[in-house]
């Protein structure tokens, strides 16, 4: 027997490559990735853990707590400086005044549209009647100046050159002027508005004014009845009775007067000038014996003197003021710098001349400021004489 352990066969088939390790190889592992639509990458905010949700927490506290305290601070440290200013202030260095000012007031006493004057509001309560709250303005028919007022305090101071310039005697100075009517002033057939004008009387001159009207028609009467109420008007409407009877009062009553224009557009005094010493002139001319002389000549100039200035804005206002002995004086606010006194017209005839325009004649300045201020003395003389003026009156500055 051989001594050899016998050779084993294998019965697979030989390796093909005699240097191929009979180790098994290990299988790779490839791992997965997920694929997004929008991007390859992946999210790049992982769920929060925990302790930092915890963290976040903490903060966002602490956040509105430090808000808190410095809320507080700025209440604490806010009253503090009022106080500290209330208590420094020296209380005797500004006395209280003696008549304080309506804050809560609609319009104001210097306001452009009554800076020469200020407008008021009535309550009138007649004898044996409820009280009658009158508007204290009168609306006019134009949207560009909607309303007058009804009650105007005036005072033609020469010394200072402004109504309001009252001096020792204060408020005691100012006479209330009411107004009669208003309309207005329209030129050509297109009738394009120029400007506004009212009239307005001394109230303690209502009593005079209803006189010189009542005796025209019933002498010694106190008061027109309706048929003499008419009569008085057509005599006022018709061309020479209405410049006769206005003439009269105008010339011997003694009633302080207001001729109140506010323009609706913007115009220039020179304008307004021509027209008022045009007016004139016609009337020397139609009227030779009365206004025919050197003297309402050298009138005319003065006025054309006053009125020798530059433009007039829409909205402001010019004040032409008769006194008792018919003297003219004309005001003017420009806005700027106040009320102006531009001076004055001793002659009476200037003053009666440029009233009559809107008063009578066979063509007023205004029909309807004429119409109005018919109307107006109508209501006066349907009254016992003195009844008007002394009316109870409760005036609230407005």
């Amino acid at each position: 027997m051989s001594l050899r352990t016998p050779t084993l066969r294998l019965l697979r088939s030989p390796l093909s490559n005699p240097t191929q390790c009979l180790r098994p190889r290990p299988l790779a592992f490839t791992p997965l990735t997920r694929r997004h639509l929008s991007s390859n990458k992946p999210p790049s905010n992982p769920l929060l853990d925990p302790i930092t949700l915890h963290r976040l927490e903490v903060q966002r506290r602490a956040y509105y707590k430090r808000r808190s305290y410095y809320a507080a601070a700025g209440v604490v440290f806010g009253m503090i400086a009022i106080y500290l200013t209330a208590t420094s202030i020296d209380l005797n260095a500004y006395p209280p005044n003696p008549k304080p000012t309506k804050l809560d007031s609609p319009r104001r006493s210097d306001d452009p549209m009554v800076v020469l004057g200020r407008e008021r509001k009535v309550v009138v309560q007649k004898l044996g009647e409820e009280p009658e709250e009158i508007p204290d303005v009168v609306h006019t028919g134009t949207s560009t100046i909607p309303t007058f007022p009804r009650v105007l305090e005036f005072f033609d101071d020469k010394k200072l050159g402004h109504p309001e310039g009252l001096g020792e005697r204060g408020e005691d100075m100012l006479d209330e002027y009411q107004l009669i009517g208003l309309g207005v002033r329209t030129v050509s057939f297109l009738g394009i508005e120029v400007y506004v004008v009212g009239m307005y009387i001394a109230t303690d001159d209502i009593a005079k004014l209803q006189q010189a009207l009542i005796k025209q028609i019933a002498t010694g009467a106190s008061s027109l009845v309706k048929g003499e109420k008419e009569e008085l008007k057509a005599k006022l409407y018709d061309a020479e009775e209405g410049t006769r009877i206005w003439g009269e009062i105008l010339r011997e009553g003694g009633v302080r007067t207001l001729v109140r224009i506010v323009p609706v557009k913007n115009t220039d005094f020179g304008h307004l000038r021509d027209a008022f010493v045009g007016s004139l002139k016609k009337r020397a001319r139609d009227f030779r014996e009365e206004y025919g002389d050197e003297g309402f000549g050298r009138g005319v100039e003065e006025l054309k003197g006053l009125l020798n200035r530059g433009s007039v804005p829409k909205g402001k206002e010019l004040l032409l003021a008769r006194n008792r002995e018919g003297k003219l004086a004309v005001w003017y606010d420009d806005g700027k710098i106040g009320a102006q006194r531009l001076g004055q017209v001793d002659d009476e005839r200037i003053s009666r001349g440029l009233w009559l325009n809107y008063l009578a004649g066979k063509t007023p300045v205004s029909e309807p400021a004429r119409k109005s201020i018919i109307e107006g003395v109508m209501e006066f003389v349907e009254r016992p004489v003195g009844t008007v003026a002394t009316q109870v009156q409760v005036q609230t500055h407005v």
